[in-house]
């Protein structure tokens, strides 16, 4: 066995699970979960047209790399959406199964552990992949806190020299989870500065870069950051995905896109790996990058709930709106997994406590006494867990 698998932790949803155990919830309440970021509302019937009519697409192996036609589109979109000049579709973009496989792949190919002690950083909280890829690979994670008291931020130049001469990997998530924070323009180039000084790679996570609710004012990417200082796409691969873009979390498609030599060696890399997009899901992918409508209405569902919900809430905790994503990050009066367990017990809302998504790093954990929610349930539901919410920090 590789030992490396001794280092992983239970996932947060695990955590729950046992967190709950032996506890009923209230049974004068419908059950409301808003733990999970998995997008509830109605997938666009335009993919599930292009889905069903190229079935016979599974008579068929299909290749690592994906069609020309998927490529192209994912090309065009990252061009119209970031305003910069077009990827290669032959060299500069993969599709893959969703961004999670993805991101964790990359470390294996990424990381070298042949050298000594080398790093992954990440920021904390932070998506659990990031921390099983980088031990997966043979690395050591390197956490850096992001709270309200910085901006949400990962702080780059409080990393140690000695932390940055090993680190060979930084995953970044904007906008982030669970905080919904974007990077500015000046963080990235902070980034790609030391990206260039060091030489180490940028995996930056855009899963959420489609859910935000200024529609004149789209969060900044990291393709379009690296256009806007002219610096190019060296060490920089950006992940996309149609989960919560397009409402299809099942369909699992998404792409990776940026440094060309990079994404070479990641293609030979998933050639081995098995890692093929159904043609059914190819050309259902294709007709959901190339239609925008259906987004916007999906923001507009999302900026509906977020609207009615955040007011509600911030009386009774310490929340605002997001720049951008699906969720809120709120702080509480007491500890955040006696929040959670209250609430499931008491009003049969499930939320996720804060802790659960953080790790103990440079004296505390981050997320301490913070749950997130996942607005993903209708607008009345969303509301309704707002009034229990309420009635829960009254008592």
């Amino acid at each position: 066995m590789n030992p490396n698998l001794n280092l992983l932790q239970p996932y947060p949803f695990q955590r729950l699970r046992d967190l709950f155990n032996g506890t009923t919830p209230n049974p004068a309440y419908s059950p409301i979960n808003l733990s999970i970021g998995e997008p509830k509302h109605a997938t666009p019937q335009l993919i599930k047209d292009a889905l069903t009519q190229n079935l016979s697409g599974l008579a068929t192996y299909p290749t690592t790399i994906g069609t020309i036609e998927l490529r192209e589109a994912i090309s065009s979109w990252i061009s119209r959406r970031y305003n910069i000049p077009a990827l290669s579709a032959t060299k500069a973009i993969l599709p893959v199964n969703g961004s999670r496989e993805a991101l964790f792949a990359f470390a294996q190919v990424i990381v070298d552990s042949s050298k000594p002690k080398p790093i992954v950083i990440s920021p904390n909280p932070f998506y659990q992949i990031y921390e099983g890829a980088a031990f997966l690979a043979g690395a050591q994670p390197y956490f850096l806190n992001t709270s309200p008291e910085n901006g949400h931020a990962m702080d780059f130049k409080s990393v140690p020299v000695d932390i940055l001469n090993r680190t060979q990997l930084v995953y970044v998530c904007s906008p982030g989870n669970p905080s919904g924070k974007v990077m500015n323009l000046e963080q990235w180039k902070t980034l790609f500065e030391l990206s260039d000084k060091y030489d180490f790679v940028i995996a930056a996570d855009e899963c959420y870069s489609e859910i935000y609710f200024d529609e004149k004012n789209p969060p900044l990417g990291a393709l379009q950051a690296a256009y806007l200082l002219g610096r190019g796409l060296t060490n920089l691969i950006v992940f996309g995905s149609l989960s919560k873009r397009s409402n299809v979390p099942g369909m699992r498609s998404g792409f990776v896109a940026g440094d060309e030599k990079i994404i070479e060696k990641f293609t030979l890399y998933r050639t081995y790996h098995g890692c093929a997009m159904s043609p059914a899901v190819q050309a259902a992918s294709i007709a959901a990058w190339n239609d925008e409508a259906h987004v916007i209405e999906n923001r507009r569902l999302y900026a509906e709930k977020f609207k009615a919900v955040t007011p509600m809430l911030a009386g009774v905790l310490e929340v605002q709106m997001p720049d951008a994503a699906f969720y809120l990050w709120a702080k509480t009066k007491q500890n955040d997994t006696d929040f959670a367990l209250k609430l499931y017990r008491d009003f049969n809302v499930t939320v996720l406590p804060g802790s659960y998504l953080a790790r103990d790093a440079h004296g505390i954990n981050p997320g301490k006494n913070f749950i997130r929610m996942a607005l993903v349930a209708s607008l009345d539901e969303c509301v309704e867990a707002a009034n229990r919410i309420q009635q829960l920090s009254i008592k």
